[in-house]
């Protein structure tokens, strides 16, 4: 490339982490990598198209999660769980705008955590949301978030054409022969990279939260990298369609004016590769961006003392399945990156690691790395004995709801089976073999040699509910 490029009820003390322990005058400190939008479009998931060096780089360094979910394919129910440890159910959080202290008021959130055990917590970029209430939470962060509300436009276009129209969303896809910082990404980037230089001299350990924006809608770039890709040669997916092949419901058609080449007809073959074309530059734009925060972080003399997360709030269909969205239960939405890289852990530094994780993981994760008290009340189990050894054994499934109006669809996942059902039974179940049918093209739901099977997953379903109230 061109360029270097809770609720809280209870605390119970985490079982001591032994020698590997950092001292009680070097605790670590913590990256925290947000990606909007990112499915695993990515070299180290074995993407063919994909050009990410850097967050390849990333994975050499720690474990990268092959079957990691999220709690719901939206944004910000994804990003407030997470942040939480708590299920979309648990805080009654299923959309946009609704602020996830309103159901649960007394949760300490996951930087929140870290400050109240002697962190300087700090926001560059999309952690929370994007907009409106949920975008702001101010006793997670030691000082005032930046970049957390970008929608002026200047920040989403370069173009003037682009800039002179109307609307958050005007053209889907930008290219542009302009610096990186036009963008807001690259401006996130050299705020983060002058705060890691001001905390290089701090005596607190860091908490550090950096949320990119691409490769979210509108998908604008500088120009170089859309170069690195030629539409007519990338691959469509096994499962493209050319429109929705099942009726899931208005929000995911609606979805779909998100790229408004496509708003409510079908697209041809050529359009989807002019998509992809954009998303790919845009994940090689958004991984630039990282690869300079990766560099100032080793510059300053941190990597070694320093936890690293990143991971894509949910997935995005690019033509699978005829959509062009997020918002749906099939296995490419709930689907996003997960890469947990501790410098303390070289013995399992570049492994793969195939079990089924979940997002509400990451809290107790962290803060059981970092040698911190764990709230009792998070629905979600460190990942630590995975990053030891990440082919241990494992059976715990992830849970990921999707909600249209006021039925809900819920989706269990476990290392064979993706079963899905709705409360109302609107859009009737689904359950795929992953087994055999990685790209679920049959649904099994309607055969009678599986009903065992799917009683079985829908008991797990129930069970999972009742645990999580």
């Amino acid at each position: 490339m061109p360029r270097s490029a809770s609720l809280l009820l209870t605390l119970a003390l985490i079982p001591s982490l032994g020698n590997e322990a950092p001292g009680a005058e070097h605790p670590p400190n913590v990256l925290f990598i947000a990606i909007d939008d990112l499915r695993p479009a990515l070299g180290c998931y074995d993407d063919p198209v994909a050009i990410s060096p850097n967050i390849d780089r990333l994975a050499a360094r720690g474990v990268t999660f092959q079957r990691a979910y999220c709690q719901q394919a939206v944004c910000s129910p994804s990003r407030l769980s997470m942040l939480t440890g708590l299920r979309p159910d648990t805080i009654r959080v299923w959309d946009l705008n609704t602020h996830f202290r309103k159901a649960a008021p007394d949760a300490v959130t996951l930087p929140q955590h870290f400050r109240h055990n002697g962190y300087h917590t700090l926001s560059i970029g999309k952690i929370f949301h994007g907009g409106g209430e949920p975008a702001k939470d101010p006793p997670s962060w030691s000082e005032p978030p930046r970049y957390d509300v970008t929608r002026e436009p200047s920040l989403r276009y370069a173009l003037p054409k682009n800039l002179a129209g109307k609307g958050l969303k005007r053209a889907a896809t930008e290219a542009a022969d302009t610096p990186d910082h036009t963008y807001v990404d690259g401006l996130v980037c050299n705020e983060a990279l002058e705060t890691l230089g001001r905390l290089s001299k701090a005596e607190k350990p860091f908490f550090l939260a950096v949320g990119f924006k691409k490769p979210h809608v509108p998908l604008k770039a500088p120009q170089e990298f859309f170069d690195l890709y030629q539409a007519e040669e990338l691959p469509l997916p096994p499962d493209f369609a050319n429109e929705p092949t099942l009726p899931l419901g208005a929000d995911v058609r609606n979805q779909r004016r998100n790229l408004d080449l496509y708003a409510n007809r079908s697209f041809t073959a050529a359009e989807a590769r002019a998509a992809l074309h954009a998303y790919y530059a845009c994940v090689s734009y958004m991984d630039a961006q990282l690869g300079r925060v990766l560099d100032a972080l080793d510059a300053g003399g941190q990597t070694d003392n320093t936890l690293i997360v990143l991971w894509g709030d949910h997935g995005w269909h690019l033509s699978e399945k005829g959509f062009f969205a997020k918002g749906t239960l099939f296995e490419v939405a709930v689907r996003a990156p997960l890469i947990i890289a501790d410098p303390r852990r070289q013995a399992t530094a570049g492994r793969t690691c195939r079990r089924i994780v979940q997002f509400v993981d990451i809290y107790p994760t962290l803060a059981d790395l970092a040698g911190l008290p764990l709230p009792a009340a998070l629905e979600g189990a460190s990942l630590r004995p995975l990053l030891d050894d990440p082919d241990t054994d494992w059976d715990k499934p992830a849970l990921t709801v999707q909600s249209r109006g006021w039925s809900r669809g819920r989706r269990i996942r476990t290392e064979r089976w993706a079963y899905s059902q709705w409360d109302d039974d609107s859009a009737g179940a689904m359950l795929f073999d992953h087994d055999a049918d990685p790209h679920e093209l049959r649904n099994l739901a309607g055969d009678p040699a599986f009903a065992e099977i799917i009683a079985d997953l829908q008991q797990r379903l129930r069970n999972s509910a009742i645990a999580a109230k």
